[in-house]
């Protein structure tokens, strides 16, 4: 049984990575965000799938009843962005290997929170 502290901070971790996935997603997917995006020489398409799925995903994590979804969809579309990155030789991924730790934390935390 988890105590009140991993509560508190496992609640602030969904929340801290939720909006702040929300917020760069949106970004991500704005006109604005394509011109930085094209200098990869990637498909326009790769950043919609991966830019619509964090927005999917951010906003399903930060409601209650859907957050170890919307944790898990975020997982794979992070472990999906990791691929394609080393996929075109970019291996700075470090930031997508946290965030996507950070959601596996709050997917296996979630169903036992919604249980108990």
């Amino acid at each position: 049984m988890p105590t009140q502290r991993v509560h508190v901070a496992l609640t602030a971790l969904q929340w801290t990575l939720g909006v702040v996935i929300l917020i760069e997603a949106v970004l991500f997917v704005m006109p604005s965000g394509a011109h930085a995006f094209s200098q990869t020489h990637m498909p326009g398409f790769i950043r919609a799938i991966i830019g619509w799925g964090e927005i999917a995903g951010s906003i399903f994590m930060l409601i209650p009843r859907t957050a170890a979804r919307g944790a898990w969809l975020l997982a794979g579309v992070f472990l999906l962005a990791i691929l394609i990155h080393f996929l075109h030789g970019l291996y700075d991924v470090g930031y997508l290997a946290i965030y996507s730790a950070a959601a596996v934390a709050v997917a296996c935390w979630q169903p036992a929170r919604v249980r108990g």
